[in-house]
């Protein structure tokens, strides 16, 4: 059987990590609209790297050692991406009376605060991305997302030990 080789995978891989931001901002968001808390934006970041280092990739074809690179930087970014879907359904799962206060806006937080401090809070979440907003087959949305970032890190993995 043959596989596609590098470059396909590379670049069908972006195309579906700009296909789920696709869904992201135009379903979800816009039509939904359902806005989007601060993990849920951390976790877009990470969508768009893999995304960005698959396409990378793809449009610069390396050879062996390069694709390795490649590989083993986007499934870094998808392992971190994991980690804040986790952490999303570990705030989704706690009593009411342990979910942390929500902050304000994303916008606010750029004006009103430094880069440093506004990505900070960002990275930690708040009582926003406590609330479940969403669910297909009893699965709310990170619970999608770290489905996601696990398909993409397993994509990443076998570009990493292909030969």
């Amino acid at each position: 059987m043959n596989l596609p080789n590098n470059r396909a995978i590379s670049l069908i891989v972006a195309a579906a990590c700009a296909g789920l931001i696709a869904i992201a901002i135009f379903y979800f968001q816009n039509h939904l609209g359902l806005e989007p808390c601060y993990l849920c934006i951390t976790q877009r970041v990470f969508v768009i790297a893999v995304g960005v280092i698959f396409l990378m990739a793809g449009l610069h074809n390396p050879a062996a050692k390069g694709q390795k690179i490649y590989a083993g930087l986007a499934t870094l970014a998808a392992f971190g991406g994991s980690f804040f879907s986790i952490k999303q359904l570990w705030l989704q799962g706690l009593p009411e009376d342990k979910v942390p206060a929500c902050g304000p806006p994303v916008d606010y937080l750029f004006d009103a605060f430094s880069a440093t401090d506004a990505i900070s809070m960002l990275l930690r979440g708040d009582g926003n991305c406590a609330e479940v907003q969403w669910q297909l087959l009893g699965i709310s949305m990170p619970g999608w997302v770290l489905v996601s970032f696990v398909g993409l890190a397993a994509v990443g993995l076998f570009q990493l030990l292909r030969k």
